[in-house]
């Protein structure tokens, strides 16, 4: 009877307790019904945006081109006389450096010695006939002289006129066949015609060379010239030709392979349109390329960086700045998004330079580094300032 009485105590007991829990789940819910909602969910978040602050201010454009460097003279140098090679110069090798006037190789040159005796000896013939001719002019003039015989001869040859014309006329002749014997025997010589680096070399001892004949290439070494074409948009950030022309305007020159530098400097102009690209050519230049450190050779290919001309009213800004759709995008005095189309004036490493709308020039104003697609004109954000320009 105990034990049944102990069984229907713990039965009512846990009835009891299931009672009392359902009673407090209840009363809980019921007093979470009646509490007003938060405030802050009702309440729209903004979104911060990154800025940078911008003044409009006066900036000195850059002009930048590709273009490769090529030597201010490059020869195929020719024979200008036939004969064998009898001896090539040690410094007659590719890659060697030339002064102007040195001797790169002979060539036997026995015949056009012989060729120059031979017109020494014509000349002296000449000047001996002309000589003997101006005596017997004199002669035939003082006999003339002597007749008695009034007025002039009725022919010049009474007078040997004719007969001293051609005589000096054979003099000239003589001399003549001389210069050119001993050009010739001076062309056996063979030697730079400028300063010069040997780029190829054509001919070998016991060669045996017609006139004409291509001997080497050659390098000039007094400069490189660059030609860099340029948009007519380029053309307008630049000085006039006057200046640019005057020999001091400064020009970076780049290897694009290892990024050495060198300063060069603006040569001339060109005056026409290429029919291809209807872009007009600016040619630069860099004196004794093979005397500066590192060494500018010859065919490297450069970008070249042109100092301009300084525009007013600009904005400085990060490239990434500028949207994919080419739009700038800025926050207003009232904490609001605007934008507008731009395109840069010039650009260099990691900025660009736009021209600020007449109405935004009067102030700072902060401008939105990474624009996203998803902006909206008229949005309210909170901008954070990341930098300055």
């Amino acid at each position: 009877m105990n034990r049944r009485l102990s069984q229907f105590l713990i039965v009512l007991a846990a009835i009891a307790l299931l009672a009392a829990a359902g009673i407090l789940i209840q009363y809980k819910i019921r007093a979470q019904a009646v509490l007003p909602a938060p405030a802050k969910r009702e309440e729209a978040q903004i979104p911060d945006v990154s800025v940078v602050t911008v003044h409009s201010g006066n900036y000195t454009a850059m002009v930048t081109a590709h273009g490769a460097a090529s030597p201010h003279f490059e020869l195929n140098l020719t024979a200008q006389v036939s004969g064998q090679v009898e001896i090539l110069e040690e410094v007659f090798e590719t890659g060697r450096r030339l002064e102007k006037g040195a001797l790169m190789a002979r060539l036997d040159d026995s015949a056009y010695t012989a060729s120059v005796a031979s017109a020494r000896k014509d000349l002296a013939d000449a000047r001996l006939l002309l000589l003997e001719e101006q005596r017997k002019g004199l002669q035939v003039k003082a006999e003339w002289a002597s007749s008695g015989i009034s007025g002039k001869p009725d022919s010049e040859l009474v007078l040997r006129k004719p007969q001293h014309d051609a005589a000096e006329a054979a003099v000239a002749d003589a001399e003549a066949a001389l210069a050119s014997a001993l050009k010739n025997l001076q062309h056996t010589k063979i030697t730079a015609p400028f300063d010069a680096l040997v780029v190829k070399r054509l001919i070998a001892p016991g060669s045996y060379l017609q006139a004409g004949t291509e001997v080497a290439t050659l390098y000039g070494t007094d400069r490189l010239e660059i030609a860099v074409s340029l948009s007519a948009d380029d053309w307008d950030k630049l000085p006039d030709a006057h200046h640019l022309e005057s020999g001091e305007w400064p020009v970076t020159l780049t290897n694009v392979e290892n990024g050495h530098c060198w300063t060069g400097r603006v040569l001339r102009t060109e005056r026409h349109l290429e029919e291809s690209t209807r872009q007009r050519t600016l040619i630069l230049a860099m004196d004794n390329p093979l005397d500066a450190s590192p060494a500018l050779l010859p065919e490297t290919f450069l970008l070249a960086t042109i100092t301009g001309r300084t525009i007013g009213n600009l904005w400085k800004l990060p490239s990434s700045a500028l949207s994919q759709k080419g739009e700038i995008w800025h926050v207003t005095d009232d904490g609001t998004l605007d934008r507008f189309s731009a395109g840069p004036k010039f650009s260099d490493a990691g900025h660009i330079y736009i021209a600020a709308p007449d109405h935004l020039t009067d102030g700072p104003r902060k401008v939105l580094v990474h624009p996203l697609s998803g902006y909206l004109q008229g949005m309210t954000v909170n901008p954070v300032e990341v930098g300055h320009e």
